[in-house]
C-alpha cells in the first residue's frame, strides 16, 4: 500500500479533492499544487517509483505470492488491491504500507482499509538493512559537505491532535537515533525535524525543515545541514520540492550549506529484507 500521485496532469484536481475527503480545492490551491509539479518537471515520478518498489518485492517473494499494489488517494485504490489478490484465490492477505514508521495518522487508515481478515505489517524501520542504507546516505552526504554540519532526520509533520499518545514520534526518535550511531553521527550533531504540513489553521508538529534552517543559518558554529528523510521511501513532490527545491533555496539564502540524502526507491537490498519480513508474517 502507498499514498498514491496523479497518473497525469488530469488527474490532479480529483487527486487532490481525495485527498481533502471530498472537499474540490480552490483555483489558488489547485494552482499551488500544480506549480510545484512544474517545478518538478512536471510530475512526480512516485507512481513509477511504486511500481518499481512493487516489482522488487514481488521478485523477492516469488510465485507462491500474489502481489498487489493499492493506494489511498487515487487507482488503483487498496481496496482494488484487496479485490485484486483475493479474485487471484488468495487464501490469506498480508498487508504492507510503503513507509516505515507506524502511527495512527501514518499507517492506521490504511490498515482499517485493508479490513479485519488481513494481517498488516505496521512498522519496519528495524530492519537492519533499511537502517544501514540511510546511515550509509547520511555518509555519502556528509562526505560532501562542511565539517560542521548537523543532520536532521525530517518525517511528515501531522496535527497535535493525531499525535497525542501515539507511537509515530517514538518510532522516528528510534530509528533516528540508531541510524546516527550507525553513521558515527554524535548525539549533539543530529535532531528531528518535521516538514510539509498541511494548510490549516490547527497545530502541526514543528519545528519545520525551515525553522531548523534559519535558526542553524544562525548558529555561528553551525556551516551546514544535511537532511535524511527517514520518514519517505521514495523521490515524490514532498521530497524533491520541498527539500530539493524550497528548503535548499532557504538555505542558499541564508548561506547555509545544505545537502538531501538519497531515497530508498527501489533498492534491492532493502525490498529483499521488507519481503521477508512479509515472508515471516504469512508464516512462509
Amino acid at each position: 500500500m502507498a499514498y498514491g500521485t496523479p497518473a497525469s496532469a488530469d488527474d490532479v484536481h480529483a487527486y487532490y479533492t481525495h485527498i481533502r475527503h471530498g472537499r474540490p480545492p480552490t483555483d489558488e490551491q489547485l494552482a499551488d499544487l500544480r506549480a510545484r509539479y512544474d517545478a518538478i518537471g512536471g510530475l512526480s515520478p512516485l507512481r513509477s517509483i511504486t511500481e518499481a518498489q512493487r516489482d522488487r518485492i514481488a521478485s523477492a517473494l516469488g510465485d507462491e505470492f500474489t502481489v498487489a499494489l493499492g493506494y489511498k488517494h487515487t487507482a488503483p485504490f487498496i481496496e482494488d488491491a484487496m479485490a485484486s489478490v483475493r479474485d487471484a484465490g488468495a487464501r490469506e492477505v498480508v498487508g504492507v504500507v510503503l513507509a516505515p514508521h507506524d502511527g495512527r495518522g501514518a499507517i492506521g487508515e490504511y490498515v482499517e482499509r485493508l479490513g479485519p481478515a488481513a494481517r498488516a505489517i505496521r512498522s519496519w524501520h528495524d530492519l537492519p538493512e533499511w537502517r544501514a542504507f540511510q546511515a550509509a546516505a547520511v555518509r555519502d552526504a556528509l562526505a560532501a559537505m562542511p565539517a560542521r554540519t548537523r543532520v536532521v532526520f525530517s518525517a511528515h509533520s501531522l496535527p497535535e491532535r493525531i499525535l497525542a499518545g501515539d507511537c509515530y514520534v517514538d518510532e522516528l526518535v528510534t530509528s533516528a537515533r540508531a541510524i546516527a550511531a550507525i553513521a558515527g553521527v554524535h548525539d549533539t550533531a543530529w535532531s528531528i525535524g518535521w516538514q510539509s504540513a498541511g494548510r490549516t489553521p490547527e497545530p502541526w508538529r514543528g519545528p519545520d525543515i525551515g525553522e531548523i534552517i534559519d535558526a542553524a543559518a544562525a548558529d555561528p558554529a553551525v556551516d551546514g545541514l544535511v537532511v535524511c528523510a527517514q520518514g519517505f521511501t521514495a523521490d515524490h513532490l514532498e521530497v524533491l520540492y520541498d527539500l530539493d527545491i524550497a528548503a535548499r533555496d532557504r538555505a542558499a539564502s541564508a548561506g547555509l550549506a545544505f545537502a538531501r540524502t538519497a531515497m530508498v526507491n527501489d533498492d534491492e537490498t532493502v525490498l529483499t529484507a521488507l519481503a521477508a519480513r512479509i515472508r515471516a508474517v504469512a508464516g512462509r
